[in-house]
C-alpha cells in the first residue's frame, strides 16, 4: 500500500471512532460536602462508646451533636486514618446507622461518590441531633481490637463528625464503657468513672482520635524515668497476668531510653507520654502507631519475659517515641491534613518514616534495648535487602513514598520487583549516609544529633503541630554542615541502582559481607517468615511446609519456573525439609538442583541452575577505617 493510502486509511479510522456529543453525558453528582475551614465550631459533640461486647467484637456508638440550626449537615466517617498515610478507614464496618432529631427519625443519604460522607435531611429548626451506629471490629485472630481480656478503643473507627471544620476546632466530650474489672491506659485525662463508664476531659476531635485507649483485665502501669520533667508511663495489657512481668534490666533500659531521646530531640513538647503496649497473640503483634502524647506498641505475649526471642522488635518503642517529634509535633506540610477525609500527599515519608526508623535503631542501641552487635546485624540485613532489590531498576526511592496510598490493604506479591515501602529500610541507610557525612566533614564535632535538636526542639512545651518541607530540612542541615543537601538527596532519591545506597555503611567504617552461618537476628527473621531466607542464593523466601512465599525477580528459582505459592515436595529426590533444601544448596552450589514441586494443581519438576550456597549478611570492619557507626551508636553521657 502506498504511503498516501495509509494516511487516508488512518483518517477514515479516526473519523469512525470519534463520537463527540453523540453518546451519554455525565450526570451531575450530589453537591460535595463543605470544605474544611479553620473556624469556631458552633456547638459540641458528645461521644459515648460501649466496648463491652467482646463476644461479638462489636462497638456500639452513640453521639449527640449540637450546632447552629438551619445549615445543611454532612457527616464524615474517617477515611484517612492517622499515621497510616493512606485511605485505610473501614466504612464497610459501620452498620446500623440511625439519626434522630427531636425524637423523630432523620433521613440520611450516603454520597454515591464519596461513600464516607452521609448527608442528613435535618428539620430546619433542629439544633441537636443524635447518631447511633455499630462498628463491627475484625474477628480474625491476629487482627483483633477486642478480646475477652483486652479492649482497645480506636476512636477513628468510632465517630461520625460534621464536615466543614478543621477537626482541631470541633470540641468533643468522650466517654467509654469497658467490661467489668478492666483497667485502662490513655493519654486522655479522666474526669470521672462511675458504673463502668469512664468520662474524659473535653478535647478537640483531632486530639481525641490521636489518643487511643488500651484496656485489659490484666493491666499494669509502670512509671518510667521522666523526660525533662514530663512523666513517662508504660501501660501494659496482656493475654495472661504472667506476661506483664517487667524484668529489672528491661526497666532500666527503658529509663535510659527517655534520657537518650532527650539528648537527641531536646525537651519534649508533651506534658506526659503514655507508651501503650499490648502483649497478645490475638491482637496485631507486628508494629505500632504513633501519636503525639502516646503510642500503640503491639508485641507477642512473651516480649517482656523472653526479650531474647524478639530481637527484631527491640526498636519499636524507641521508633514510636521518636515519632512524637518527627511526624506528630513536626510533620511534612503535605502530609498534614485539616480533617480525616482530606487526602494526604506522602512526598516526604523518607523523612517522616525513614529518619524515624533510623532514630529508633540508634536510640535502641544507645539505651541498651539492643546490643551493638545486634544492631550491626540488623543494619547488615537492611543493607543486603537494599543492595539486592530488583525494583530499584525501574522504581526510585522517591516513588516508594506513594506505596501506602495505592497499596494499602492489597498486599504485595512481588516486593523484590514491585518495591514495598522502601522508604523505611532505604531511609535508614540514607540517614546513616547523612550522619556519617556530617561526622566526617566536621571531624567528629557534629552529627545528626545536632540537626535533630535544632529541627525538633522548638516552641518549648507547645503541642501545636509545626509543618516542614524539604527546604526546611536542608536549611537545618546546612546550619550544621554546609552542603548542597537538596542535590545530595535528589541524587539518592532518584537513583536506579544501589551505587550510593551503602555509602553511609562504608563511610561508617564497615562493609557488607556474607558468611555461611546466619546471625541470630537473621535467624529470627526467618522464623517470622516461616522458613529459610534464600533470596541471595536460590532466590526464594520459604514459608511453612515447603511453600514459596516470595521470589527474587529473575532469580534462579524464578527462571526455573517456580511461582509464588508453589510447594516444594522433594530436593534432589529427597523429601522436602528446610534442612534438605539448604544442605543441597551447599553441596551443589552453582550446579543443577532438582526440585519437585506442586503448582497450580499440577506436579512439576525443575532443574535450577545458578543457585549458590546459602549466604548470610553481616557487617565487617574495614581495616584502618574510622568506625563512625560505633560512634553513632555510643550512648550519650
Amino acid at each position: 500500500m502506498q504511503w498516501f493510502s495509509l494516511i487516508a486509511a488512518a483518517a477514515v479510522a479516526a473519523s469512525g471512532t470519534a463520537a463527540v456529543g453523540t453518546g451519554p453525558q455525565m450526570t451531575r453528582p450530589l453537591a460535595p460536602a463543605a470544605a474544611p475551614l479553620d473556624r469556631p465550631f458552633p456547638g459540641r459533640l458528645q461521644l459515648t462508646v460501649d466496648a463491652t461486647d467482646t463476644d461479638h467484637k462489636v462497638y456500639r456508638v452513640h453521639e449527640v451533636v449540637t450546632l447552629a440550626a438551619g445549615r445543611p449537615v454532612t457527616l464524615f466517617y474517617p477515611q484517612w486514618e492517622t499515621a497510616s498515610h493512606a485511605p485505610t478507614g473501614s466504612v464497610a464496618a459501620l452498620a446500623g446507622l440511625t439519626v434522630t432529631a427531636n425524637g423523630r427519625p432523620v433521613r440520611w443519604r450516603r454520597d454515591p461518590v464519596n461513600v464516607f460522607a452521609f448527608h442528613l435531611d435535618l428539620p430546619p429548626a433542629a439544633r441537636r441531633f443524635e447518631v447511633d451506629f455499630q462498628f463491627l471490629a475484625p474477628t480474625r485472630p491476629g487482627a483483633l481490637t477486642m478480646t475477652p481480656d483486652i479492649v482497645t478503643v480506636p476512636w477513628q473507627s468510632l465517630v461520625l463528625y460534621p464536615a466543614g471544620w478543621y477537626v482541631r476546632d470541633i470540641p468533643v466530650e468522650a466517654r467509654v464503657r469497658l467490661p467489668d474489672g478492666f483497667q485502662a491506659g490513655t493519654s486522655l485525662d479522666v474526669t470521672s468513672t462511675a458504673g463502668g463508664l469512664t468520662a474524659y476531659a473535653p478535647v478537640s476531635l483531632e486530639t481525641l482520635v490521636d489518643s487511643p485507649v488500651y484496656a485489659g483485665r490484666w493491666f499494669s502501669r509502670v512509671e518510667l524515668a521522666p523526660l525533662d520533667g514530663a512523666p513517662m508511663r508504660l501501660d501494659l495489657v496482656a493475654d495472661a497476668p504472667g506476661d506483664l512481668a517487667l524484668p529489672p534490666d528491661t526497666r532500666s533500659r527503658l529509663d535510659r531510653l527517655a534520657h537518650q531521646a532527650e539528648h537527641v530531640f531536646g525537651p519534649p513538647h508533651f506534658s506526659r507520654y503514655d507508651a501503650l503496649v499490648s502483649l497478645s497473640d490475638a491482637l496485631p503483634d507486628d508494629g505500632g502507631t504513633e501519636h503525639l502524647r502516646s503510642a500503640e506498641n503491639n508485641f507477642g505475649p512473651q516480649y517482656l519475659t523472653h526479650p531474647e526471642q524478639h530481637l527484631l522488635q527491640h526498636d519499636l518503642l524507641a521508633h514510636e517515641l521518636a515519632h512524637s517529634w518527627n511526624g506528630k509535633f513536626r510533620i511534612p506540610a503535605r502530609l498534614w491534613t485539616p480533617d480525616f477525609n482530606t487526602p494526604s500527599r506522602d512526598d516526604l515519608l523518607w523523612v517522616y518514616e525513614g529518619q524515624t526508623q533510623y532514630w529508633g535503631i540508634v536510640l535502641a542501641a544507645r539505651s541498651g534495648l539492643r546490643t551493638r552487635n545486634e544492631t550491626l546485624d540488623l543494619l547488615a540485613a537492611v543493607a543486603a535487602r537494599a543492595e539486592a532489590r530488583a525494583s530499584r531498576r525501574w522504581k526510585p526511592l522517591s516513588d516508594s513514598v506513594n506505596d501506602p496510598i495505592y497499596d494499602a490493604g492489597h498486599g504485595t506479591a512481588w516486593p523484590d520487583w514491585q518495591g514495598r515501602e522502601d522508604y523505611y529500610g532505604d531511609g535508614v541507610l540514607l540517614w546513616l549516609d547523612v550522619d556519617t557525612l556530617i561526622l566526617e566533614r566536621t571531624a567528629g564535632r557534629r552529627s545528626l544529633d545536632d540537626f535533630a535538636r535544632r529541627f525538633f526542639a522548638v516552641d518549648g512545651r507547645s503541642e501545636v503541630a509545626r509543618t516542614y518541607g524539604l527546604a526546611d530540612v536542608c536549611a537545618a542541615l546546612n546550619a550544621v554542615t554546609p552542603l548542597d543537601w537538596a542535590a545530595f538527596f535528589r541524587e539518592r532519591l532518584d537513583a536506579h541502582d544501589a551505587g550510593r545506597a551503602l555509602d553511609g555503611v562504608r563511610r561508617g567504617g564497615y562493609r557488607l559481607a556474607y558468611s555461611a552461618a546466619p546471625t541470630e537476628t537473621f535467624r529470627q527473621g526467618e522464623l517470622e517468615e516461616g522458613g529459610p531466607d534464600l533470596m541471595t542464593s536460590l532466590g526464594v523466601q520459604m514459608g511453612k511446609m515447603g511453600v514459596v512465599r516470595r521470589l527474587a525477580w529473575e532469580g534462579p528459582a524464578f527462571n526455573a519456573g517456580l511461582g509464588i505459592g508453589a510447594r516444594i515436595t522433594a530436593v534432589d529426590g529427597t523429601a522436602y525439609s528446610d534442612e534438605a533444601l539448604t544442605g543441597a544448596l551447599r553441596r551443589d552450589a552453582g550446579g543443577p538442583l532438582r526440585l519437585d514441586f506442586e503448582q497450580d494443581g499440577r506436579a512439576r519438576t525443575a532443574s535450577v541452575i545458578g543457585a549458590g550456597a546459602p549466604r548470610y549478611p553481616r557487617l565487617e570492619p574495614i581495616p584502618g577505617a574510622v568506625a563512625l557507626v560505633d560512634k553513632i551508636l555510643d550512648p550519650a553521657p
